[in-house]
């Protein structure tokens, strides 16, 4: 089945637990707490709530870039930057994902032991104003080179999706367009029976 990972941008919804158990609630594939810009006070405080409102039903969770978070939590997953994976920083974790931005990247990362890779970016967006998009091909590339399930990030949307489904990729990583949404179940549909 195609999937839908959530990328967290907190900033960008209105109210943010409120919006992340909608996410839950509408069967979301997996939620990766991305968070940077907080310190790891803060982002711990925000992971104890997550991993609550997750459990409740039963969506995986990755934490994202803050190892030691996620070691005290128990928490068994971590999104990782491909120069933290590289540096070794997913040892002892169940599943390990990992953001990439070229196939050389691709491949290393799964030699690494990464689980899953987020490829892009692949259409324009917004946080990526002045950098230009990677493309479909560049994402059939990786696709067509690993065996592990590769992910599109980067612009994603329901009309586009069926693109990235021919691509290969295993599903997409949506973040403000989720975060945003009063209706993220609507999205989650209709990416997941895209044809």
């Amino acid at each position: 089945m195609f999937k839908v990972i959530c990328v967290t941008q907190m900033s960008a919804a209105e109210d943010f637990p409120k919006q992340l158990e909608k996410l839950c609630a509408a069967d979301i594939d997996r939620v990766i707490l991305r968070e940077k810009s907080l310190t790891g006070s803060e982002y711990e405080a925000l992971a104890e709530r997550v991993i609550k409102i997750c459990g409740k039903y039963n969506t995986p969770l990755s934490l994202h870039t803050f190892t030691k978070t996620a070691k005290q939590l128990d928490c068994k997953a971590i999104h990782l930057s491909y120069a933290d994976l590289i540096s070794g920083k997913g040892e002892g974790f169940e599943t390990v994902g990992v953001s990439v931005h070229s196939l050389d990247e691709a491949k290393l990362a799964e030699q690494t032991g990464a689980s899953y890779i987020t490829a892009g970016h692949i259409f324009p967006t917004d946080c990526k104003k002045d950098l230009p998009p990677r493309g479909t091909d560049f994402l059939r590339e990786i696709c067509e080179t690993v065996h592990i399930p590769v992910y599109a990030i980067g612009g994603i949307t329901p009309e586009n999706a069926p693109l990235v489904k021919s691509a290969g990729a295993s599903g997409v990583c949506l973040m403000s367009g989720l975060m945003k949404a009063k209706e993220p179940g609507d999205i989650i549909e209709k990416i997941k029976n895209c044809p």
